[in-house]
């Protein structure tokens, strides 16, 4: 029996895709079958309204009462980078030795969260952090284009894994969601989901590149129905990265998906955050649109390479004001 695009679009639409349900005894996503969500679906949204809330938002936020405190908080909560085509044994190597350095200081703080670096460089960050809780994150999937084939990207994150990643960030395919091809965008994460075995998955949206807070919102839509663990806003190799307005449309999203279905999701802002400044911006949004108890290492990261040495700096400037 002959069976027409129309009719294969409803089918596909009905018939068992796969997504991640939180199990809170093993931290883990369980596949489960559902009907797919209508990615066409998600209803427009004014980038004017965006930006006028994120400002009132911001301006309404509460002052911290110890800034040093916070920034020490910040500092904690950073996946320390370094994702360069110049990256070395050495730099990693350094790089390693800088994020477990911040507990050692005279200020007591904490180290930063994680590392991040390319997958060949894994193995050596897991044995320099041995001894550490400093967790080891790896970009793969092709980073940062994303451009290519499902296959690829796959064999790239089990290596990682296999190194010993502990959390992937992948980037979705952008050229394929602004053709309108969501599902297929959503099977690429979900087939990344499980290679990622139990690291956990940080999706990429790259919003510079989606241009409106409609697409953010959809391209969020995917991801979190998907199974990812964290949303990530950019790869930070693309102007603009992070923006506070991007990065409210992603936090409601996830504060709907948690209404919804009960999953808790991270988020992780990226992208030109090297000010302390800058960096509670983010942490404010956070607070206001999810609350204070997201505001930890295992729902919230900064991804950054220099923000860490000058909150160390803001930390003692704001002791010693």
């Amino acid at each position: 029996m002959a069976v027409n695009a129309g009719h294969l679009v409803k089918m596909r639409l009905f018939f068992c895709e796969i997504y991640y349900l939180y199990d809170s005894q093993t931290e883990a996503h369980i596949p489960k079958q559902h009907i797919m969500t209508d990615f066409t679906q998600t209803p427009d949204i004014s980038d004017k309204d965006i930006q006028e809330r994120t400002e009132k938002i911001l301006v309404d936020a509460r002052e911290e009462s110890v800034k040093a405190k916070v920034f020490g908080d910040i500092l904690g909560l950073i996946d320390l980078t370094t994702l360069e085509g110049t990256d070395t044994k050495k730099r990693v190597e350094d790089l390693c030795s800088q994020a477990a350095s911040f507990s050692t200081l005279p200020d007591g703080l904490p180290n930063v969260a994680a590392v991040c670096v390319y997958p060949p460089f894994v193995a050596q960050a897991r044995k320099l952090l041995k001894d550490t809780d400093i967790r080891v994150a790896a970009v793969a999937g092709a980073f940062p284009s994303g451009q290519s084939p499902l296959f690829v990207k796959m064999a790239e994150v089990r290596y990682a894994v296999d190194e010993g990643a502990e959390e992937i960030d992948m980037v979705i395919s952008r050229g394929k969601f602004l053709e309108g091809e969501y599902n297929e965008v959503f099977d690429e994460i979900a087939a990344i989901r499980e290679a990622c075995k139990n690291a956990h998955l940080k999706v990429i949206l790259e919003t510079g590149e989606l241009k409106t807070a409609t697409n953010i919102r959809r391209a969020s839509e995917i991801a979190l129905e998907a199974g990812c663990h964290f949303l990530k806003t950019s790869t930070g190799k693309v102007k603009p990265a992070a923006t506070p307005e991007a990065m409210l449309v992603m936090l409601e999203a996830i504060r709907d998906y948690h209404k919804k279905t009960g999953l808790m999701t991270g988020i992780k802002p990226a992208g030109g955050i090297s000010r302390p400044d800058t960096a509670l911006t983010y942490y404010r949004l956070t607070r206001e649109v999810l609350g204070s108890k997201r505001l930890n290492k295992k729902w919230f990261r900064i991804g950054a390479s220099r923000l860490a040495g000058s909150l160390v700096e803001a930390i003692r400037n704001a002791k010693n004001a």
